[in-house]
């Protein structure tokens, strides 16, 4: 016969079929631990994400002082690579979440904000919803008391409950708890006071559950009750952008989006999300499916993460599907010790073509430090996303609007279109050659742009690392903000003019939204075996068109009156490029005669 099992092998059964429920429950979504999942009602449209949040974005996370600081902005400003926000990641606190700036990284940290703001730079912060009584890198590394007093006024939720998470030991916040929330805003408030730009939110609120035994239920209690996991996380992405959008109206806090399956409905909702990134990758290529021994010792990873650009592609596609709009990752990646240089490049090359460029993360970051091919094409795809700047936050503007967002994907591996105009094709193997499909319509290649492709076809080339896979459909209309010469798009004369790159083929519109908040304009592109005509409306600057053609025009007519001048016109015949300056800020209608 056979033996009955033990009491301790019942009591493992019974924990085995438990933990299979629960994960059931979980991932079916029959209980309401997260709230109700994909219900459209949870999201609201995109924030309206201001305009100094699109431009180029730099942190490290090696040593973390006012002095590192210094010394790579000084580097990025003296190479021309463009900066428009520094980041500053943890530790920068005396202990985590207590918004005290330590004053041995940091020093005379009133004077230094100012200093930077002064220069032009924008600063987002580090936090999470933790409240720790061990501190894994901070200057106060244990400090019971302090939690104790917290918990003890009843701020942390769970009755106090603590959990050991990648940056030492702590408890949640309770933002059901008005006077812990008055504590809390008052602790922030002295960094507000020194006139930071945004918060980098931390993804600590995926860990507010309670355990029995091996299984997780996500609700803890607060002061207003039980509170599952996903209103918990809801609460910590609203609050904290909410509350600074009333200290600054220019506001922003960098969120995740989506980048684990564990949440396939989105970390942050929508509507509190103006910029996210999904994280954390290595300094690595296409995915592998395992983990090294690096990777099982590296709990800076918050989220797991194993795996290097594929992994972020491929978060970043699912996140614009769910409809987040300002989209990046940590280019290059974030752990590791040493950056590959040419997934450095095609990590930015392809960031250029997201929402957020945000390079930083663990390894050499001074690029006049590495290699001069690498300073060279960095600093070209830098200035090229600072140009799309103009075309980019239109995007967030409609999309605010509950139009469409910056990035969809399209069929093919990984790709997606950047707006309606250009079609996007990742490369995250370390090799030349990639796939394209394209769609259906007539393309361009966007860096050697005199033939014509037309859609839909499937094909294979090769992209010099000084090139992307980045093609541009016929129709369209691309307003730029160009000021350097790195991209051929312009120079430093078409600085204080709008540059629109146009295309024709197909008959099109596109409607800037200025991101100095002056209004809007709009171009009408118009079509016919005879001549192009652009009509030019509500024009708040002047501008610069940039049109494709085949070869010299017969004339150029704006509001009937003959463009002859050599200074407002002029044709390239080596790039196909028509440039016609209007000067003044003028509508009307520009016509080119073929």
């Amino acid at each position: 016969m056979k033996k009955k099992p033990s009491g301790r092998r019942s009591e493992k059964y019974i924990l085995i079929i438990l933990s299979i429920i629960f994960t059931f429950l979980y991932f079916g979504f029959l209980l309401p631990f997260r709230g109700i999942p994909f219900n459209a009602q949870r999201h609201g449209n995109p924030p309206l994400t201001p305009p100094w949040a699109l431009e180029c974005w730099l942190w490290e996370d090696d040593s973390n002082t006012a002095g590192r600081v210094d010394s790579l902005l000084d580097g990025y400003a003296k190479h021309d690579i463009p900066v428009g926000t520094i980041l500053l990641d943890s530790p920068w606190s005396l202990r985590y979440n207590d918004f005290e700036t330590d004053t041995v990284l940091y020093p005379k940290p009133d004077e230094w904000f100012k200093k930077l703001q002064d220069k032009g730079y924008r600063v987002v912060l580090w936090m999470t919803s933790m409240i720790n009584s061990g501190n894994k890198d901070t200057r106060i590394r244990k400090d019971d008391e302090w939690f104790g007093k917290a918990a003890g006024n009843g701020f942390v939720a769970g009755n106090g409950d603590q959990i050991r998470w990648w940056k030492g030991r702590g408890g949640f916040i309770d933002y059901t708890s008005p006077e812990a929330i008055k504590w809390w805003r008052g602790m922030q408030q002295k960094v507000f006071d020194y006139g930071i730009d945004g918060w980098k939110l931390d993804g600590t609120a995926t860990l507010f559950y309670t355990l029995l035994g091996p299984v997780p239920l996500f609700y803890k209690t607060t002061s207003k009750g039980l509170l599952t996991t996903r209103q918990y996380m809801d609460h910590y992405y609203r609050d904290e952008y909410a509350h600074g959008l009333s200290q600054n109206p220019e506001f922003i806090t960098l969120v995740r989006a989506i980048d684990r399956g564990y949440h396939p409905e989105g970390f942050a909702p929508i509507d509190a999300a103006p910029v996210t990134w999904v994280g954390d990758q290595k300094h690595t290529w296409e995915s592998t499916g395992t983990t090294s021994d690096e990777d099982r010792k590296n709990s800076d990873i918050a989220m797991d993460g194993i795996d290097g650009i594929e992994l972020a592609i491929s978060n970043i596609m699912k996140s614009a599907k769910l409809g987040y709009n300002v989209i990046g990752s940590d280019i290059a990646g974030f752990s590791g010790s040493d950056i590959p240089p040419r997934l450095y490049i095609r990590w930015a090359q392809f960031s250029t073509f997201c929402g957020l460029f945000l390079n930083g993360g663990h390894g050499e970051r001074a690029l006049w430090k590495r290699s001069q091919q690498e300073l060279d094409i960095i600093r070209k795809f830098s200035w090229l996303h600072t140009e799309l700047i103009p075309y980019m936050y239109s995007y967030t503007v409609t999309a605010h609007a509950g139009g469409a967002v910056l990035q969809r994907p399209v069929k093919g591996k990984y790709h997606y279109l950047f707006g309606d105009d250009f079609l996007v094709i990742p490369i995250y193997k370390d090799q030349l050659s990639t796939t394209i499909n394209l769609p259906e319509g007539n393309w361009r290649y966007f860096f050697d742009d005199k033939e014509t492709l037309i859609g839909p076809e499937r094909f294979s080339r090769e992209f010099p690392l000084e090139e992307f896979p980045v093609f541009i459909k016929e129709g369209a209309i691309v307003p730029l903000d160009v000021k350097r010469t790195y991209t051929r798009l312009g120079n430093e004369t078409h600085e204080g003019y709008v540059t629109w790159l146009v295309y024709p083929g197909r008959d099109n519109q596109f409607t800037l939204y200025h991101p100095d908040k002056t209004g809007s304009s709009t171009i009408e592109l118009k079509t016919d075996g005879e001549s192009v005509k652009l009509n030019l409306i509500d024009m708040k600057k002047p501008s610069v068109f940039t049109i494709h053609l085949e070869k010299q025009p017969a004339g150029v007519t704006f509001n009937d009156a003959e463009l002859t001048d050599s200074t407002d016109i002029r044709f390239d015949p080596v790039r196909c490029k028509l440039i016609v300056w209007i000067r003044g800020i003028k509508d009307g209608a520009l016509v080119i005669r073929k």
